[in-house]
């Protein structure tokens, strides 16, 4: 491999990555959104979303949103790739 083509794919990676950082950052910036929308749901239909019964129902919500999600994205992916 010249060393044209091992810069190249040095380039390729470095692009790869910061495509990852940044969709992972996007990412997190919707996560922390959600987070805020669901603690004030919590908080406007069971009154505060900080005291301990509050707080257990948000983590519920939380986890079945979660595996709602992930089960829904991972049904598409195996569609998907079925389709190539």
């Amino acid at each position: 491999m010249s060393s044209e083509d091992e810069r190249k794919k040095f380039n390729v990676q470095v692009l790869e990555t910061f495509a990852a950082l940044i969709t992972s950052a996007f990412g997190l910036v919707a996560a922390l959104s959600w987070n805020e929308a669901i603690k004030a749901a919590v908080n406007k239909v069971f009154g505060t979303a900080n005291d301990l019964m509050g707080m257990a129902i948000y983590a519920v919500i939380v986890t079945i949103l979660a595996v709602v999600m992930t089960t829904l994205i991972a049904r598409s992916l195996a569609r998907a790739k079925e389709k190539i």
